[in-house]
């Protein structure tokens, strides 16, 4: 079975594009997106509009969809009121109707960020102000029960980790935004892929025996940062074109 995994969309619609048509070459038998797909001065709309098209998908919600549903417009941070701005009722009852988490293929589990907290990273520890991998230990406590394999997002950075048990824990990297700074969090800290393509992760296999293979996708990432440049956002528009943070 060939299962494509994406997350992390953030409203970039021509990132996304550009990750369909490589989509079309790779044959996959299942699409998966971990979610967080508007969230971002981008484009909001016609990114829910493209996603809500893919029915054979299957989408989950990310912390940023949450927050796009459960709070009030004057509560939300910027990125999340962007978005907010460009939905209909219809692209909001799509986004509210999403699970957490979600099972595929018997042994594979769905989640953003760990399979309990959608704004928790799952093989990442970010306590020194960037990104190092999370350690054997850190991942199982975070992990809780769950084995098999297990699809997380929301740290937009590829990852694949294989623990002692044999579970297997993957974070496909972001299709729309490869770098950000998040000052909020309990930790400020910088996440950064280092060029600007779009990601997503192939997984081949079955049962214990998988495959995993990053694929990195170019698209006009300048025409999107322009759109964010335009939009006040020049931290993104930086982000966008370079794979690094603004500080």
């Amino acid at each position: 079975m060939r299962i494509a995994v994406l997350a992390d969309i953030h409203g970039n619609l021509l990132a996304l594009e550009a990750v369909i048509r490589d989509l079309r070459a790779c044959s996959p038998d299942l699409v998966v997106n971990l979610g967080d797909h508007l969230s971002g001065p981008l484009w909001a709309a016609e990114t829910a509009d493209l996603l809500i098209s893919q029915t054979g998908w299957v989408h989950i919600r990310g912390n940023h969809d949450r927050r796009l549903v459960e709070q009030r417009p004057e509560e939300m941070g910027p990125s999340d009121r962007a978005a907010f701005e460009q939905l209909s009722a219809t692209r909001q009852a799509w986004l509210a109707s999403l699970a957490a988490t979600a099972r595929v293929a018997d042994e594979v589990l769905l989640c953003h960020g760990t399979p309990e907290a959608d704004t928790e990273y799952l093989v990442e520890d970010v306590s020194g102000g960037f990104a190092r991998p999370a350690g054997p230990a850190e991942i199982r406590a975070r992990l809780g029960t769950p084995s098999g394999v297990i699809l997380c997002g929301h740290s937009h950075l590829p990852q694949h980790v294989r623990l002692e048990d044999g579970t297997r824990v993957a974070n496909p990297g972001s299709v729309g935004l490869q770098a950000y700074y998040d000052s909020g969090y309990r930790f400020p800290h910088a996440i950064e892929s280092g060029s600007p393509e779009a990601r997503y992760l192939l997984l081949d296999g079955g049962g214990r025996e998988w495959q995993a293979a990053f694929r990195v996708i170019g698209y006009d990432w300048e025409r999107a940062a322009v759109k964010a440049d335009r939009g006040g956002r020049p931290e993104w528009g930086y982000a966008l074109r370079t794979g690094y943070a603004a500080k």
